[in-house]
């Protein structure tokens, strides 16, 4: 599928150039410190220097003060308190937050993650059963609880508390519990709407130690796993996700807490400077596997432990379950791709809704997401559960998955997300209306240029502005992720030197070496790149290329190289 090039606005000629003459930097660098909003020094410096100082007050949160004040009195009273969350990455390390936390205030506390199978997503009538048999009376949602009106409503005929931290789309009702604390509720006037909903929970223990002259050292000991919440929930890396994950990431490679640093051991993770991407694609599967193959209590427990024999059975447990998600994931996703690849109704339809009542719950977001890359259109995956069938949705650059579900909300019994992520649960005799209410609402409202794949290019850039002074700036502008994306460069016009060559097991990828206009030379890497260009670029036909810079280091030596998105034949 070919890809659309979009370069950027590349900024106000007076305002790079003042960047450029205070900062002492190249014009393409100024133009990347424009692009993500930087204007002046200050801004500059805040930018490359994320300072813990400027969090914004917690008490600024609607609820705020209830909700610290409910703690307080359940601390006071020696009330048996529940940490409840969900069993995604941002849920588990919400709760081994909030948990590991208070444990060192109270000792009756404890905590519960639904079963994604017997339970399904978010607060259930099973959990505040629990609560209720074991004699709770105050529980701590986390990473969920937005939408569950019913639920708390049947918590308040048990005289369970509940305290809300979530961070997803509020609906026009508010569930009724004694503090409800989410900066995108439409009359919470927090400056930051972008918080992980491990981000709430940290905001909610700020507040508390606040209060309660608690060290903030004390809570900083655990910021790491927010930053493994930042970058698993693909929330923005701006405002305070960019602070909460830099000095969570310094953290996390210098001085895990004991699970973290148990999952690194275990997964065979080496890198002494994880960045996002790593804790995305290494640490957050893992601490997913576990909710998706059994229960991510599992996940809970590792995060909680200490360094022992049995932290040690949790990691390998999970590496166990992160290897069969693996199987799965590539086996349904075959299958799906089976199913489209059959169907010509499917293949020409501008979404895709699929159902198979045998394919695995807890990998349907995975697939939605692969087949999202393959045919990119809104996606839906559902299986049945429970006798409903439940799924997961992915969505193309900017289309609003949430509101299409939305606009079909009559035949589902509940779902919840946002723009790019959503789950949902339906009725099994409903699904085909669901996918032709779906399908006609994609068909009325996406846009042509939604249909095609993007690759957003920062700026162009000769070879030549690459060098250590030049990947040193770059390097601070991380930590990369949605909002402040690694840079990405194109370059026209570059010829192989005639040492270009194939790699891989089975000779998909290429190893280049190529030359720009100007004559300065520069090695890459292209993976699984398509058959038909190695003939032009080994026959030395120009070429553009789309890629960001990163080092390579083999045998003690360590270069610049070239990371290809995209290669353009004119």
């Amino acid at each position: 599928m070919k890809k659309k090039i979009i370069i950027k606005n590349q900024g106000d000629e007076e305002i790079v150039k003042h960047l450029q003459e205070v900062l002492s930097i190249n014009k393409s660098l100024a133009v990347l410190l424009y692009q993500r909003g930087i204007e002046t020094f200050d801004e500059a410096k805040a930018y490359f220097r994320p300072d813990i100082s400027n969090l914004h007050d917690p008490f600024l949160m609607k609820d705020m003060n209830k909700a610290v004040e409910r703690l307080e009195r359940a601390l006071g009273k020696s009330e048996k308190i529940l940490i409840y969350g969900d069993y995604d990455v941002d849920g588990t390390t919400s709760v081994a937050l909030v948990y590991s936390f208070l444990k060192k205030y109270t000792e009756h506390i404890g905590f519960y993650v639904p079963d994604r199978y017997k339970e399904g997503y978010g607060i259930s009538k099973a959990g505040i059963d629990y609560a209720h048999e074991n004699k709770f009376t105050l529980v701590i949602a986390l990473d969920c609880g937005i939408k569950a009106i019913e639920k708390i409503e049947y918590a308040n005929q048990k005289k369970i508390d509940f305290i809300i931290c979530d961070h997803h789309t509020a609906g026009d009702k508010i569930p009724e519990a004694c503090a409800v604390l989410d900066p995108k509720q439409k009359d919470c006037m927090y400056p930051d709407k972008n918080l992980s909903g491990c981000g709430v929970g940290f905001k909610f223990l700020q507040a508390y130690s606040a209060r309660n002259n608690i060290a903030f050292s004390e809570l900083m000991q655990y910021i790491d796993l927010v930053a493994v919440s930042i970058a698993s929930d693909i929330v923005p890396i701006i405002g305070e996700n960019r602070i909460l994950a830099y000095h969570g990431l310094k953290k996390l490679n210098k001085n895990p807490i004991k699970g973290l640093e148990i999952i690194k051991k275990v997964a065979g993770i080496k890198e002494k400077n994880m960045s996002i991407s790593d804790c995305v694609f290494k640490i957050g599967p893992r601490i997913n596997a576990a909710g998706r193959i059994k229960s991510g209590a599992a996940s809970v427990n590792l995060l909680i432990s200490d360094y022992n024999k049995t932290a040690y059975e949790y990691a390998n447990q999970i590496n166990t379950y992160n290897d069969e998600r693996k199987d799965l994931d590539r086996d349904i996703t075959h299958d799906a791709l089976r199913k489209i690849g059959n169907s010509i109704d499917l293949k020409n339809r501008r979404s895709t809704v699929l159902f198979d009542e045998n394919w695995h719950k807890g990998v349907v977001g995975i697939v939605a997401s692969r087949l999202t890359e393959t045919y990119y259109r809104p996606t839906i995956i559902l299986t049945e559960s429970n006798g409903l069938a439940t799924g997961s949705a992915r969505s193309v650059s900017d289309f609003n998955i949430y509101d299409a579900i939305d606009s079909c909300s009559h035949l589902l019994e509940n779902f919840g997300g946002h723009k790019f992520a959503a789950g949902l649960t339906l009725k099994i005799e409903n699904i085909e209306k669901f996918s032709e209410c779906i399908e006609k609402y994609v068909s009325e409202t996406i846009t042509p240029e939604q249909q095609v794949p993007e690759i957003v290019v920062d700026t162009e850039l000769s070879f030549a502005e690459i060098d250590k002074k030049f990947y040193s700036v770059m390097s601070q502008m991380a930590p990369f992720g949605p909002e402040n994306m690694s840079p990405v460069f194109i370059t026209r016009q570059v010829v192989d030197t005639g040492k270009s060559g194939k790699v891989g097991n089975n000779k998909e990828h290429l190893k280049l070496e190529i030359t720009d206009v100007e004559g300065t030379i520069m090695t890459g890497i292209a993976f699984s790149i398509k058959p038909e260009y190695f003939k032009p670029i080994f026959e030395k036909k120009p070429f553009s290329i789309c890629y960001s810079v990163d080092k390579n280091e083999f045998r003690g030596n360590t270069s610049l190289q070239l990371r290809v998105k995209e290669i353009l034949f004119d």
